[in-house]
């Protein structure tokens, strides 16, 4: 058996390369079409398998992200695949069978796994079998209910490990290991790093915004306000597509992270699009060619897969973002926000690439007297949003103990309470499904460096802050941006 994964764009390739007529291939993509990424699982013949075809193509319907799909089609295989070794199937499988699968998984496979992985291969396995009951294809979960319900996983809740910067920590990190800086701001000569500018502009805005990166990553030029030739300036952002779990939330893009692109969209990014104008044109029929903004800059009209079609920018799903460019005559010019060579989005191992550079970088540049302590392991991406996120609530914790203190009363009315407490705010500008993912960062308001607290001293008096504000200066660069050179 082979698995497989739908790719719209991959099939209109092949079906033009074939000589298919146009309308078609058009009317058969039409007809059966599956959602990007949905698996396809096929036997030796080529023929789909059921019944996991079936649940594969009802986890897409049901707007499954494909990332997900992947990962619980990898899952069903390798239960399969066991079951098969000892003669059974979907449906012969017993109770004692799926936990010797869980234990062939968790001590006795070539690469066993820890139960946070395993938890996501039971998620998977309940999900298969709850469709096999819907379609009658067996009679029940073949595992009983325990105390903690019906799932197979080990009802471990891990803590939320919060790793989050100094200012000097994030100041190093950003101008020496993105920027090319030396520890006392100075040029480095010897720096052979590549775009600068845009690696600094991006741990900037990933700082300043508390974006993940499949959020901060993929963003448009639109989305900013951006379109070509266009001045960065203050700006909100509707996030949905690229969200976790597509979520929609809208996030503040602060001054300082927009002028922080100034540099990369005005020196560098023209060089990279002029760079890969001839990649581009080769690749012509294989991207989503935008010949105009529409709606204020919130929609696209181009040609897609050879039809013209109108799009939201904010449904635009991360694969077709990397893809969308806009003719404009003169060339074509990539809406993506950050991109590298050949003029595409960087995908996640791009990033992982430049982060484990500057993280060398750092290292090479520890012992210089000023450079600050570093970590024992490399720094994420996802630091950057911790450290937004504590030093946000760290803030508006001070500003709500200020306000209830002003008002020379025991504690804040209810309504008072509800609009300003500070977790709340936080977890809806993180995007937080549930507040309890947010209160797991109360246990870091006792904040041990003494650095930090001085640093963020002169805002405890201050009374009425907007989150404008807050956002502007959360990180209190303002000294720090004239003491080293952007």
């Amino acid at each position: 058996m082979q698995l497989y994964f739908a790719n719209h764009r991959a099939v209109w390739r092949v079906g033009e390369v074939a000589g298919i007529d146009r309308d078609l291939l058009e009317d058969v993509l039409e007809r059966h079409r599956l959602p990007e990424g949905t698996p396809v699982l096929l036997d030796d013949l080529m023929r789909p398998m059921e019944p996991l075809s079936s649940w594969f193509r009802a986890l897409a319907l049901g707007r499954t992200a494909p990332k997900t799909m992947r990962s619980y089609a990898y899952t069903a295989l390798m239960l399969l695949g066991f079951l098969e070794s000892r003669g059974l199937d979907l449906q012969s499988a017993t109770e004692q069978d799926i936990f010797r699968f869980r234990q062939w998984r968790r001590q006795d496979a070539e690469n066993t796994v820890g139960e946070p992985t395993w938890d996501k291969d039971a998620a998977a396995i309940g999900q298969l079998y709850d469709f096999l009951f819907s379609i009658r294809y067996v009679e029940a979960r073949p595992w009983r209910a325990t105390p903690r319900g019906k799932s197979l996983g080990s009802g471990i809740t891990t803590d939320l490990r919060v790793r989050h910067m100094e200012i000097e920590q994030y100041l190093y990190l950003r101008d020496v290991g993105f920027g090319g800086l030396t520890p006392d701001a100075r040029l480095d000569a010897t720096f052979h790093g590549w775009r600068p500018h845009r690696n600094r502009a991006a741990c900037e805005l990933a700082l300043l915004t508390g974006m993940r990166i499949q959020e901060w990553s993929t963003l448009l030029l639109p989305e900013l306000g951006l379109e070509v030739g266009a001045r960065p300036r203050t700006t909100d952002i509707d996030l949905s597509a690229c969200a976790k779990n597509k979520r929609p939330r809208s996030v503040y893009v602060p001054a300082d992270a927009m002028e922080l692109l100034d540099p990369y969209l005005t020196i560098e990014r023209p060089e990279i699009v002029a760079k890969a104008q001839r990649t581009l044109r080769r690749r012509h029929r294989d991207l989503f060619v935008v010949q105009r903004l529409e709606a204020d800059g919130t929609k696209v009209r181009g040609v897609l897969e050879g039809r013209t079609v109108t799009r939201v920018i904010k449904d635009l799903d991360p694969a077709l973002r990397r893809d969308t460019v806009l003719e404009t005559g003169g060339g074509l010019e990539p809406l993506a926000l950050f991109i590298g060579h050949g003029g595409r989005m960087l995908t996640f191992s791009g990033w992982d690439r430049v982060r484990w550079r500057s993280w060398n970088r750092l290292q090479a540049w520890a012992a210089h007297e000023a450079a600050p302590q570093m970590p024992r392991r490399c720094w994420v991406y996802h630091d950057l949003r911790h450290t937004f996120a504590l030093r946000l609530l760290i803030f508006l914790t001070r500003e709500a103990l200020g306000d209830t203190a002003a008002q020379d009363l025991p504690m804040s009315t209810l309504l008072d309470h509800m609009t300003s407490n500070p977790l709340l705010v936080v977890q809806r500008r993180l995007g937080h499904a549930r507040p309890s993912t947010t209160y797991r960062y109360v246990r870091y308001l006792k904040d041990p460096m003494r650095e930090v607290d001085d640093a963020f001293r002169e805002w405890t008096s201050v009374g009425g802050a907007s989150y404008i504000t807050i956002a502007r200066h959360l990180m209190n660069l303002e000294e720090h941006v004239h003491a080293a050179p952007r």
